[in-house]
């Protein structure tokens, strides 16, 4: 199993090559070892995926839950693995550092801090405060004994009326504070997506696997997009299965769901 300071460096250096590579979202340790069974080089959490598997709603699941999770994916697997960790529990600055210190404690190879504060009257962070936020996120994973690649997200997208300007301003912001990698989340369409990539020179996560937009890795990596993240999708997906066939036989009384699930033995195989 290579050490944190390994699995650090390496996705360190997914983020120096070219083109782009795509960090899908387990949510526990099952999904995990698959992701890398079938040659994924990297994985990260997603807080919803993790939530719903909890029996919660998203963003309803607190840090240590949160790092326990961490510790289980890491434990599973030998690749690297980054966290969601929102808003990193807390609106000042000092709350976030010890987020990072937690979480890189578990044997995370990074993670996220993001400007939405979880308050639907006021969802962003006023900017001042949120390039704080990640300057002191930044200021803590450079002190960490193993490599850390800290994403800053800006949430504009998500939780209020989309304003590219804005998020532009704050990517740079927060590119300024420190931040290692730059993300966006629900940008729609390829001349966003394209914008943002030449406002700021640091890699740029794109989230896909979410309705409105459709564009492949390919496409992605011309555009200049260096990470591809799904968030919420493989989870969505995998429940949208389980909802279909729950469905079916509720309503029908039939069970032809049966005839698009994987076979045991392939799930095995890829389990080891």
């Amino acid at each position: 199993m290579p050490t944190q300071t390994e699995k650090g460096a390496a996705f360190r250096r997914l983020h120096e090559r070219a083109g782009a590579f795509v960090l899908p979202n387990p949510w526990d340790a099952g999904t995990a070892r698959i992701l890398e069974r079938l040659g994924f080089e990297a994985l990260a959490t997603t807080s919803a995926g993790f939530a719903f598997a909890l029996g919660r709603r998203d963003g309803q699941v607190e840090r240590e839950d949160v790092l326990q999770h961490c510790r289980t994916l890491v434990a599973a697997t030998s690749l690297p693995v980054s966290a969601d960790l929102e808003n990193c529990f807390g609106d000042e600055p000092q709350a976030v550092a010890e987020t990072i210190r937690f979480a890189a404690a578990t044997g995370l190879a990074g993670g996220s801090v993001e400007d939405f504060t979880g308050r639907p009257e006021s969802p962003i962070y006023e900017l001042g405060l949120a390039v704080d936020r990640v300057r002191a996120a930044a200021e803590a994973a450079r002190n960490l004994p193993a490599p850390f690649v800290l994403t800053a997200r800006c949430e504009n997208f998500l939780h209020r009326p989309p304003d590219l300007p804005d998020t532009i301003r704050r990517l740079q912001a927060y590119q300024d504070a420190g931040a290692d990698v730059l993300y966006a989340p629900a940008l729609k369409t390829a001349e966003d997506i394209a914008t943002v990539v030449r406002s700021v020179d640091r890699p740029v996560n794109v989230l896909m696997g979410i309705p409105g937009i459709d564009l492949s890795v390919e496409q992605l990596s011309v555009i200049g997009v260096k990470r591809i993240s799904l968030g919420s999708g493989l989870a969505r997906a995998a429940l949208g299965a389980f909802l279909r066939a729950a469905r079916e036989i509720r309503d029908t009384g039939t069970f032809k769901f049966n005839e698009q699930a994987a076979p045991t033995r392939d799930i095995n195989a890829l389990l080891g």
